[in-house]
Order: structure tokens, then C-alpha cells, then sequence
């Protein structure tokens, strides 16, 4: 089953939008197979958005993510990627679909509440800056959503 990771930014969690993502998430279908909340380190930041580094935004959006608390999450499910890149929306908010999280609660596109992982093989890399293989847990639903 595929894996995808998912950062609700300092913005989600202020304007007390945590609940209204994860419900988006769960009613498609998308398991969370591990979540918490954390203040980021700065170390963490810089790992996330390392392919950011030397752009003109990159020390706001270093400062901005570590502004306050944060929630991560692994998400599983078929084809959960591509899902969530659905859900979620453009980057920028102004290009977001509406009805998208960032089209309905994004503010620019450093502070667009959330950032999930492009491929497969970056959510792999990504949740390992924040979760141990044995934090990640394995349930089944008890009812299971055709995807």
C-alpha cells in the first residue's frame, strides 16, 4: 500500500483547521497510519525543504514553519499521492481549485496550510525526517473505500 506524507503548517493549526483536513482526508478514503504535534526543529525545516534552499523565499518559509506548533502525518491508501495532491490543491491558492484545502483556506503560497509530498519515493524520505518505522502503525478500517 502506498505511503504519503503530510505537514499541517502553523496556520492550519492557529486558525484551528486540523480537524476540518484530517475529516477531508478520512472521508475519501485515506487511512492515517501515524500523527502528532510537534514544534518543528529547525534542523527538521531545512531537511523538508532542502530543494528550496537558495530561493528567495526559503528563510521565510524556514521562519514561517517553525512560528509555531505543527501536525505530521503518514497517510496510506491506493494511489494516496495522487489523492492528496487532489485534495490539497495548487501550491499557490490563487491557482488552487475551489473546494481544495488550499483554495478554500490558503493565504499565499508560503503560508497555503499544508505541504504533502510530490512522489512516492519523497514521502518515503520526507516521514523519516519526523517518524521511526515504529511509530508508524498497521490497522485495518473497518470499512475500506474503493480507490
Amino acid at each position: 500500500m502506498e505511503r504519503e506524507f503530510l505537514f499541517l503548517k502553523p496556520n492550519t493549526v492557529r486558525r484551528g483547521l486540523v480537524g476540518e483536513v484530517i475529516s477531508r482526508l478520512e472521508r475519501r478514503g485515506i487511512k492515517i497510519i501515524a500523527m502528532k504535534m510537534i514544534n518543528a526543529t529547525k534542523e527538521q525545516a531545512e531537511r523538508l525543504y532542502k530543494e528550496h534552499e537558495g530561493k528567495p523565499f526559503y528563510n521565510e518559509l524556514i521562519e514561517f514553519v517553525l512560528s509555531g506548533p505543527v501536525v505530521v502525518m503518514v497517510l496510506e491508501g491506493p494511489r494516496v499521492v495522487e489523492m492528496v495532491r487532489h485534495i490539497i490543491g495548487n501550491t499557490d491558492p490563487l491557482k488552487a481549485s475551489p473546494g481544495s484545502i488550499r483554495g478554500e483556506f490558503g493565504m499565499s503560497v508560503t503560508k497555503n496550510i499544508v505541504h504533502a509530498s510530490d512522489s512516492h519515493e519523497n514521502a518515503e524520505k520526507e516521514m523519516k525526517i519526523f517518524f521511526s518505522e515504529d511509530e508508524i502503525l498497521n490497522y485495518k478500517l473497518d470499512v475500506q473505500h474503493d480507490l
